[in-house]
């Protein structure tokens, strides 16, 4: 089961590779498809308390750039 999540993460990775070296349409498209699937598939498989760790850090993440945003404006 630990090789899953290997898998999907090193699929997600290469289709971001693909997507930032190519300028085709098809080719582009299926890159960003089949990393954003991968992602969450990738999440969906992985344990509870990662789920909760990685919503958590996305969540400050986003309060930390929510709050430079605005101090700039």
């Amino acid at each position: 089961m630990q090789s899953v999540y290997i898998i999907l993460l090193t699929l997600s990775a290469s289709s971001a590779l693909i997507y930032k070296h190519t300028s085709e349409d098809i080719s582009f498209v299926l890159a960003i498809l089949t990393g954003l699937i991968s992602l969450f598939w990738d999440f969906a498989c992985s344990p509870l308390i990662f789920q909760l760790l990685i919503v958590l850090s996305l969540f400050c993440f986003y309060k930390v750039y929510s709050l430079d945003s605005e101090d700039i404006s």
